[in-house]
This record gives C-alpha cells, structure tokens and sequence, in this order.
C-alpha cells in the first residue's frame, strides 16, 4: 500500500496533541516543584526544623478557543483536544463546559 501524503489524520493529530501536552505537563511541573525547592531553602533559616511541604500544582492557563469557520470538521478536532486535555488532568469540569460552550456558541 502506497504512503499517503500531506497532512497527518486526526489520529496522528490527536496523538501529536497528547504528547506535546503531556510533555509540557512534565516540564512544567519540574520547573514549579524546583523553584518551590529553591525558594523554601532560601527561606528557611538553617536551626530551624524542615517543614512538611505542601505538593505544588502548576496552574494550567485557561485553553484559547476560537469558533471554527469551516465547519464541523475543524470544530469536532477542537472538541477532541478539550476532552484529551480534561482527561489529561489539565482543565477541570468547569473548565471545560466553559471553552465547550465558548467553542460551540
């Protein structure tokens, strides 16, 4: 069977999206948990006992989303990527039904 060209499908999107977001899920979450790290040494006075650290979650910044003005097509991938981000742990339920319906109109 012969390559098929251009663009890749909605699965090798979709499978794109989940490793850029996973991998900026990761980074982030490295980043915060180091300047936590760095900022609580500083801090903290050298007699002084360690204290219980709280577990630091970095925020994830609301999705931008815009209206598709091709259609149904566009918008159903705009759709797969806000469920892959909500099932990724990176937008909450309120969230989500917030860009849905921003999404939808």
């Amino acid at each position: 069977m012969p390559m098929r060209g251009g663009r890749p499908g909605l699965i090798g999107t979709m499978a794109r999206t989940a490793v850029i977001s996973g991998t900026a899920t990761a980074v982030s979450g490295n980043v915060a948990r180091r300047q936590a790290n760095r900022a609580r040494q500083s801090a903290a006075p050298v007699y002084a006992q360690p204290v219980q650290a709280q577990p630091v979650q970095a925020a994830a910044p609301a999705p931008q989303v815009t209206a598709a003005s091709s259609g149904g097509d566009d918008m159903m991938t705009q759709l797969a990527k806000l469920g892959e981000m909500r099932s990724a742990g990176l937008l909450d339920d309120a969230e989500f039904a917030a860009a849905k319906a921003k999404l939808l109109g």
